[in-house]
C-alpha cells in the first residue's frame, strides 16, 4: 500500500494560503500593469507609425486623383530625410517589392530586402491598418502600415496602383515590456520571500494561544487520572479564555470542562475512599468473630466422639471454610492498609533468601509441580518489608500452581539489573498461557483468568493484586508477559532506599 503522506499543520495551511493569494495578486496586477503598458506603447508607436507614414507621402508625392497619393516608384524622395532611424519603407506593386529601404542611425538609406522580407510584406495590404510582422533576424520586428497609392513614372504616366509601405521597429516596445516584466519578477520574488516572512510570524503568534491550549489539554491527558487521588489544578490562562475571540471561547469551554472532571474526579476519590475504609473496617471487624467460629468449629470437630458422621463432616467444612474467609479478609485489609502507605516495615532483607524460602515451600504445599529456581552467586540485598517481599513470591507461585495443570514445570529466576540498579524476580511457567483478553485487567481485584488457564480451585482474585500493591509500595513494578508456550511475571525492586510511598491507588488486576 502507498504509503499516506502526512497532512498539513494548520499554520502551514494558513501560511501556504497568505502566500498563495500574495503571488495570485502579484501575478494579477503584474499582468494587468504588462498589458497597459504594452497597449500604451503599441498606441504611441502606431501614432509614430502615422507620422512616419504622413513624411513618406508628402516627400515623395507628385499629386494624384480618386484621394490617393501619386508616387513615383523611382522617386529618391522616398529617402528624404526626417525620418528616424529604423524606418522602413518599401513600395509594393502586387507581390513584387520594387523599392525597399532603411534609415541606418547616421541616416543614411540602406537596402535589405529579402525574400522573407517580401513574404512579410505580401499580408501587410490585407490587415487594414498597423500590423506587427517580423522583416527577418536581421531587422527583427516591425509595425508597419500600408497606404495606397498611385505610381506614377518621372514623365507622368501611369504605371499601375501599389501600396506604400512604412514599419517602425519594435524593439522599444519589446525591450521596455521585458523589463518590465523582469521587474515584476524580481518584486513578485522579493515580495513572495518577506510574505512568507510575515506570515510565519503573524500566523506564529496568532496561533500561540491554540498551542497553549494544546500543552494544557497535553498535562491533563498524561495525569493518571484513573486511580489515585488526583489534584486536577491544570487549567488554562485567564488571557486564552476571553470569550470575544473564538480561542478565547475554546479555552473557556476547556476551563468549563476541566471543572467537571475535576468535581467528578473529587467525587469518585471520596467514593473510593468510603469503600476502602469500609472494607477496611469490615475486615478488621470479622477477624474476631471469624477466629471464634473457627476455633469453635474445630474444637466441635476434635470432641467429635459420639457425634454422627454428617455432623462431623460439616463441622470439618465449616473450619475448612472459615480458614478460606480468614484468607479472604486478610488480603482484604492487607490490601487496605497499603492503599493508606502503611504496613510496610523497610529494613535490610536479603532477596535471595525469600526466594528460597517460598520455593521449598511452594514444593511442599504441591509437590505435583516441578519447581526450580536460579540464583545469582552473591545474595540479593533490598530494602523493604521480608514478610511482604515473601508474599510477593509465594503469590506468584500460588499462581502458576493454581492455573496450570499437574506436573507443569514452573522457574524461579533471581537477577540484578545493573543498569537500572534494581532486583528482578522472574516466575514463569510451562502452561497454557493468559487469555490476551484477560492480561489488561489481569490486576484489578476480584479479577479471575480465564478456563484456559485450567484452574483447579477457586482463588479470591486477590494474589496478583496483592503482589502489584506489594511491589509499588517498595518502588517496584510487575509485569507479565503470555504466550501459547506459558505466562511469565517479572517483578522489578530498587536495590536502594525508594522515597516514601504516597497512598496507593486500588490496583489494577488479579488472577
Amino acid at each position: 500500500m502507498p504509503r499516506a503522506s502526512a497532512p498539513l499543520t494548520l499554520r502551514n495551511r494558513l501560511i501556504l494560503s497568505i502566500v498563495a493569494i500574495v503571488v495570485l495578486l502579484t501575478v494579477v496586477i503584474g499582468t494587468v500593469s504588462v498589458v497597459a503598458l504594452r497597449g500604451s506603447l503599441m498606441r504611441q508607436l502606431d501614432d509614430d507609425l502615422a507620422s512616419a507614414t504622413g513624411r513618406a507621402v508628402a516627400a515623395a508625392s507628385v499629386g494624384g486623383s480618386s484621394g490617393r497619393p501619386s508616387l513615383s516608384p523611382d522617386s529618391d524622395a522616398l529617402g528624404a530625410p526626417r525620418q528616424a532611424p529604423g524606418t522602413f519603407t518599401a513600395v509594393l506593386v502586387g507581390d513584387v517589392v520594387q523599392q525597399a529601404f532603411t534609415v541606418t542611425e547616421s541616416g543614411e538609406l540602406e537596402d535589405p530586402l529579402t525574400d522573407e522580407i517580401t513574404s512579410a510584406l505580401a499580408t501587410v495590404p490585407d490587415a487594414g491598418g498597423p500590423v506587427t510582422v517580423s522583416l527577418g533576424s536581421d531587422l527583427g520586428g516591425y509595425r508597419v502600415e500600408a497606404v495606397p497609392v498611385t505610381l506614377t513614372s518621372r514623365s507622368g504616366g501611369t504605371v499601375s496602383s501599389g501600396y506604400l509601405v512604412v514599419g517602425l521597429p519594435t524593439d522599444s516596445v519589446t525591450q521596455t515590456v521585458a523589463g518590465m516584466i523582469a521587474s515584476i519578477a524580481f518584486v513578485t520574488l522579493l515580495g513572495l520571500v518577506v510574505a512568507i516572512l510575515i506570515a510565519y510570524a503573524v500566523v506564529r503568534r496568532a496561533l500561540r494561544p491554540l498551542e497553549r491550549l494544546s500543552d494544557t489539554a497535553l498535562r491533563v491527558a498524561e495525569l493518571p487520572l484513573d486511580r489515585g487521588e488526583v489534584a486536577l489544578a491544570e487549567r488554562v490562562d485567564e488571557q486564552d479564555t476571553d470569550t470575544r475571540t473564538e480561542v478565547g471561547r475554546v479555552g473557556a469551554s476547556l476551563n468549563h470542562m476541566l471543572g467537571h472532571v475535576a468535581a467528578a474526579l473529587e467525587a469518585r476519590q471520596q467514593s473510593e475512599n468510603k469503600v476502602r475504609q469500609f472494607v477496611a473496617d469490615a475486615s478488621h471487624e470479622l477477624r474476631t468473630p471469624l477466629a471464634s467460629v473457627r476455633g469453635y468449629a474445630e474444637l466441635t470437630r476434635r470432641m467429635g466422639t459420639g457425634l454422627p458422621d454428617d455432623v462431623v463432616y460439616a463441622m470439618g467444612r465449616i473450619e475448612s471454610e472459615s480458614l478460606r474467609m480468614t484468607s479472604l479478609v486478610e488480603d482484604l485489609l492487607l490490601l487496605a492498609r497499603l492503599d493508606e502507605g502503611r504496613d510496610i516495615v523497610v529494613a535490610d532483607v536479603d532477596l535471595t533468601r525469600v526466594v528460597l524460602d517460598a520455593v521449598n515451600d511452594a514444593g511442599v504445599a504441591d509437590p505435583a509441580h516441578d519447581v526450580d529456581v536460579v540464583l545469582p552467586d552473591e545474595p540479593v540485598v533490598v530494602p523493604g518489608d521480608a514478610m511482604r517481599l515473601h508474599q510477593i513470591v509465594a503469590n506468584l507461585l500460588t499462581n502458576s500452581r493454581t492455573h496450570t495443570p499437574e506436573g507443569t514445570p514452573v522457574h524461579v529466576a533471581l537477577g540484578v539489573d545493573e543498569v537500572a540498579r534494581r532486583a528482578v524476580v522472574t516466575v514463569s511457567d510451562e502452561g497454557p498461557g493468559i487469555d490476551p483478553a484477560v492480561l489488561p485487567v489481569l490486576f484489578e481485584r476480584f479479577a479471575r483468568a480465564d478456563s484456559s488457564r485450567s484452574r483447579k480451585a477457586g482463588s479470591t482474585g486477590l494474589g496478583l493484586a496483592i503482589v502489584e500493591a506489594v511491589a509499588h509500595a517498595h518502588g517496584g513494578d510487575v509485569a507479565v508477559s503470555s504466550s501459547p508456550d506459558g505466562a511469565a511475571f517479572t517483578v522489578r525492586l530498587p536495590l536502594t532506599v525508594p522515597p516514601a510511598p504516597a497512598p496507593a491507588s486500588p490496583p489494577a488486576a488479579a488472577a
